[in-house]
């Protein structure tokens, strides 16, 4: 009897056409790649376009069509329309939705500015709001399914990062009320909800490098597996929520944490 992935690849994405938003770094960037492993066709979105060059670059060695970039500021109305408009004119059609921009604020209830604030919640749940209701469309034809990115932090609370907390709280609402709301027309939609993993987000919000370093160290104790985690990780999960292998799932927040979810101190 033939082993499991000699006859068939478990969780494929061949053929899908997938937009990825986030994908000039981190957990997006990975999962591009990934997904072009896996045989999906691209439309890349991200802030730094020279950045989202190299993620498309990494993506064309395992596919035979090159992505197609749609770079721009998420909270950007016109960028978000064009993003699914460009998509869908290139390929014909959508079947994956990754919604994995966003950005890291530090603050707390005594020192948030409103303008900080405003910034957080605009690129992490207002644009991810627009962005899925204009694929959604395109979705019900194929469908297809939706795959947002939150975090631990949307489950539960930290100091020092009220909005990043509060946004991800959003997120994971967001993505249950949708699932409910696409259910009947066989849309899926689901989210990973990551605990540390090492990127760029974390300096990008101001830590020094030495404070990283010590951020890292601490994360081998606030994660039961004793160490934070890597973007590969995620995207295999947001690679399987997006395959045809979780066909009867959706609705779901799925930590990929180390086990963070489940700590209390003591």
């Amino acid at each position: 009897m033939a082993a499991v992935g000699e006859t068939e690849q478990v969780v494929s994405l061949r053929g899908k056409v997938c937009l990825v938003t986030g994908a000039s770094s981190g957990i997006g960037a990975g999962t591009a790649v990934l997904f072009a492993r896996l045989g999906a066709r691209l439309a890349l979105n991200g802030r730094n376009e020279e950045k989202l060059k190299e993620t498309a670059r990494g993506c064309e060695e395992f596919c035979d069509q090159k992505p197609l970039l749609v770079p721009g500021d998420l909270v950007d109305e016109a960028v978000v329309r064009g993003m699914v408009e460009q998509t869908v004119a290139h390929f014909g059609r959508l079947d994956v939705l990754v919604n994995s921009g966003g950005i890291l604020l530090m603050g707390t209830i005594e020192n948030t500015a409103l303008e900080d604030y405003d910034r957080v919640m605009n690129v992490n749940v207002r644009s991810m709001l627009y962005l899925t209701q204009l694929a959604v469309p395109h979705l019900i034809k194929t469908k297809g399914n939706i795959v947002n990115v939150s975090s631990v932090n949307g489950q539960r609370a930290f100091p020092g990062v009220l909005a990043y907390c509060m946004s991800k709280s959003a997120v994971d609402q967001f993505t249950r009320c949708a699932a409910l709301d696409l259910a009947s027309k066989q849309v899926r939609v689901n989210a990973v909800c990551p605990g540390v993993i090492v990127t760029e987000v974390h300096r990008r919000a101001g830590l020094s490098e030495e404070q990283y370093t010590q951020f890292l160290q601490r994360s081998e104790q606030t994660h039961a597996l004793g160490r934070p985690g890597t973007v590969e990780e995620v995207a295999q999960t947001i690679a399987f929520l997006a395959s045809d292998a979780a066909s009867f799932i959706t609705g779901v927040t799925m930590p990929v944490d180390g086990g963070r979810h489940a700590m209390c101190p003591r």
